[in-house]
């Protein structure tokens, strides 16, 4: 059987970038019918799980936090205002700011959505203490890998570098 180059790790099972594809794939599969049930798109849930936890952010520090620019945040935001889940105001000391709240609405639902988690943590199969090492690991993993895009990867030069 003829291959091109070296088998491993250059076959797809073995990359960490499909494995985490895969899960990311599955999770969303399995958050899905979930959120269906309360109108939400899983944007729309991470957004609200932000202002359930933090009150009011401004625009800027929700798409940080969720690592979402402008172009797509903004649309995200004006469907959770249009169904009343959310509102924007400036703020009067600085009108250039925008700050995100939830409305009365939008922490009812908190209730609802909180049974979205236990059900998906069940679908798993894993401990609490399982599905928190992992947890740990993947924000790790996603910092390192955040810090690494800051600059281009080394070239490697040699005899056997086309």
């Amino acid at each position: 059987m003829d291959t091109v180059g070296p088998r491993a790790p250059f076959t797809l099972d073995e990359q960490l970038c499909f494995a985490l594809h895969s899960a990311s794939r599955a999770m969303t599969g399995c958050y899905r019918p979930l959120l269906d049930t309360l109108g939400l798109t899983y944007s729309q849930y991470a957004l609200l799980l932000v202002l359930w936890e933090n009150g009011a952010v401004t625009q800027g520090d929700l798409g940080d936090r969720l690592f979402l620019d402008s172009g797509t945040l903004s649309p995200l935001l004006r469907r959770l205002e249009t169904r009343g889940l959310v509102a924007r105001h400036r703020r009067p000391e600085d009108e250039r700011t925008v700050e995100v709240s939830v409305t009365a609405e939008g922490a009812a639902l908190r209730d609802r959505a909180a049974a979205v988690q236990s059900r998906v943590q069940d679908a798993t199969g894993l401990t609490a203490d399982e599905l928190a090492r992992m947890r740990d690991d993947l924000h790790l993993l996603a910092a390192r890998l955040r810090r690494a895009e800051t600059g281009p990867l080394p070239v490697e030069e040699g005899p056997d570098v086309a």
